[in-house]
Order: C-alpha cells, then structure tokens, then sequence
C-alpha cells in the first residue's frame, strides 16, 4: 500500500498550505502562457525552463528544498542521460522526509528514483486515461 497520495487538479489549491508555493516547470512555452493568463493564484510560479534545473530553479524563487516533486515526465522517451540527471538533480533538491511522485506508463521513473533514495513505494492507477504506474520515492530524514 502506498504511503501517500497526489490530490486530483481540481483538490490541489484546496490541499495546498496558504503560504505554500506550487512551482511549476516546463519546457513548453505555449503550456507556460496558458497557465500564467488562466490561474490567477498568487501561490503558482511557472517557469519555462528544464527539470534538469530544478535546483537552480527552487532557489531562484527563493527557496533551499522542495517538499514533494511531481513529474509526469516521459523519462522513458527522454534523450540519453536526460532522465538519470533529473533523478539526480530532484533527490538533491526534496528536502529529507520529502519525496519524489511520479506517474508514468513504464516504470522507467520509479527505477531511475531508485538509484538515489532508498525508499520507493509503487502503484498502478487502473483508472487513469492510459492506465500508469505510481512510484513514490521517499528521501530519508536526516
């Protein structure tokens, strides 16, 4: 049984502390605008910029570590190292205790987390639109 759970889209702002941030990244710039003219909370920064920055991107903003990353990334149909380096780069950016959510349809991600925590919990989602595997990667507490 899994550990956690990632609220649905439309539970996110509600499970999302007051003074939380969701910070989100992506490469497409289409995607980037349409969320900076439709979400109007002051909570969400978008980025338009690479997942392999993620730690450069966290401290831009103002902030030494992530409680949870989300990635929905296709590590599977990534370019050579491009996955390996995001899996890395994430675990130095979660903060001890935090973790690392990802939901593909291979297991590519949960074994790429596996590499740098030592705790990965894993799931199928039978419901979701294809069906995708969870992986739940933990950073131990200091």
């Amino acid at each position: 049984m899994a550990r956690a759970w990632a609220p649905s889209a439309a539970r996110c702002w509600t499970a999302l502390p007051r003074d939380g941030t969701l910070l989100v990244i992506d490469t497409n710039p289409l995607y980037i605008d349409y969320l900076k003219r439709t979400i109007g909370d002051s909570r969400l920064i978008v980025v338009h910029g690479s997942a392999e920055d993620v730690e450069e991107i966290i401290r831009a903003h103002g902030h030494d570590d992530a409680d949870y990353v989300l990635s929905g990334l296709p590590f599977s149909n990534l370019p050579d190292g491009v996955g390996p380096r995001i899996a890395a780069a994430t675990h130095r950016a979660i903060r001890p205790g935090g973790a690392f959510l990802t939901y593909q349809f291979s297991k590519v991600a949960g074994h790429l987390s596996e590499r740098h925590f030592k705790l990965v919990d894993w799931g199928f989602e039978w419901l979701n639109i294809l069906p995708c595997h969870l992986a739940w990667a933990w950073k131990a507490e200091d």
